[in-house]
């Protein structure tokens, strides 16, 4: 089973969205289309994601707003963002873009082989980190169950309910983790 990563589209004209679904799809990843700047930063308050592709010109809050308002919190700091844009390529809104916390910048109309390139990139690295972060807990789940089964700690109650404690938590982590990749398919 191969597990997946949620990528969040962010486009407020539809025919935007569908264009990147198109050229997403056979990635075979969860694709997360929303069509403004407040649907983006609250999706990534609610899930993780491994990139965002995000739109500069959009009304209301526009994707520069977006973004800093994305790398404002601890949960969606380190997400990568791409910026998408119709607009002429100006050097002082690459500029801008970066300093929002773009990892890098695309002007429509784009090659798509190019940015599913880009897009794989970042869910290859977002799918090791995961796996690499379960392992880790493998090591932890492994050494906790040794912990348990110590003659000091099967005497005494209180060690042993604070090591029941801690292999819940344990197992909230890995339950965690595993959602955030968005599960197995």
């Amino acid at each position: 089973m191969s597990r997946q990563a949620r990528i969040l589209l962010v486009d407020d004209r539809p025919e935007n969205l569908v264009a990147l679904e198109a050229i997403l799809s056979p990635l075979d990843q969860i694709l997360v289309p929303v069509r403004s700047g407040e649907q983006a930063v609250q999706a990534v308050l609610a899930d993780e994601y491994a990139v965002v592709l995000l739109d500069i010109m959009m009304p209301g809050m526009d994707g520069f707003e977006t973004a800093t308002q994305i790398k404002r919190h601890a949960k969606s700091r380190d997400v990568p963002i791409i910026f998408l844009t119709a607009a002429t390529m100006q050097p002082e809104q690459a500029f801008r873009g970066y300093a929002a916390g773009a990892v890098d910048y695309l002007a429509k109309p784009f090659d798509p082989w190019v940015l599913k390139s880009k897009v794989s990139v970042f869910v290859d690295l977002y799918l090791r980190r995961s796996e690499s972060a379960l392992e880790g807990l493998g090591a932890v789940e492994e050494k906790l169950a040794l912990l348990r089964k110590l003659p000091a700690v099967l005497r005494d109650a209180e060690a042993a309910e604070t090591a029941a404690q801690l292999a819940g938590r344990v197992g909230r982590l890995r339950d965690a983790l595993e959602g955030f990749g968005g599960g197995t398919a």
